[in-house]
C-alpha cells in the first residue's frame, strides 16, 4: 500500500514522502496512529503543492539570507560595555549583546544563537563576528568594543 507520511518515520521516510509499506503496517499501525495517509488522488496532490509551497519558501528565506550576508559585509557595530581601564572588559561580550546592537544599529535581527563568537571578548578592540543566515549561508561583520 502507498501512504504518504505526515512525520518523519526511522527507517521508513521523512515528512511528506510517499512510500510502499504493507497493507497490514499501514492499516493496523500508521492509520491510526496518524503517521500516514493513504496515497490517494487528493493526497497525493496536496503533497505536491505543499512540496511546491515548500521549496518557494525555502528560495526566498535563502534569497534574503544573502541579501542580508551582503549587508552585513561591509558593517562595523559599535558596542560599548563596562571596563576596569587599561582595554580590559568587565567580564566578556556575550552573544545576546552583539545581537541586541546589530538589531539597534543596522536592524538585522539575528538569534542569538546564529551569532558565533571564536574566542569571549574581554578586551577593547575590534572583531570579526561570523554568523549563520540559514541554508548554509554566513556571513561576518566588524564588532568594534569600546569602554564605557
Amino acid at each position: 500500500m502507498k501512504v504518504i507520511l505526515q512525520q518523519d518515520v526511522k527507517g521508513k521516510g521523512k515528512k511528506g514522502q510517499m512510500i510502499e509499506v504493507s497493507d497490514g503496517y499501514a492499516r493496523n499501525y500508521m492509520l491510526p496512529r496518524k503517521i500516514a495517509v493513504e496515497a490517494t488522488a487528493d493526497n497525493i496532490n496536496t503533497m505536491r503543492m505543499t512540496d511546491k509551497a515548500r521549496l518557494e519558501r525555502e528560495t526566498r528565506e535563502r534569497a534574503e539570507a544573502i541579501a542580508i550576508r551582503d549587508r552585513l559585509k561591509e558593517t562595523v557595530v559599535h558596542l560599548k560595555a563596562k571596563g576596569g581601564g587599561a582595554g580590559k572588559l568587565f567580564g566578556s561580550v556575550t552573544a545576546q549583546e552583539v545581537a541586541d546592537a546589530l538589531l539597534a544599529q543596522e536592524g538585522v535581527a539575528l538569534d542569538k544563537r546564529r551569532i558565533i563568537l571564536d574566542e569571549s571578548i574581554k578586551n577593547v578592540g575590534v572583531y570579526t563576528v561570523r554568523c549563520k543566515l540559514g541554508y548554509e549561508v554566513t556571513g561576518s561583520f566588524r564588532l568594534d568594543v569600546q569602554e564605557l
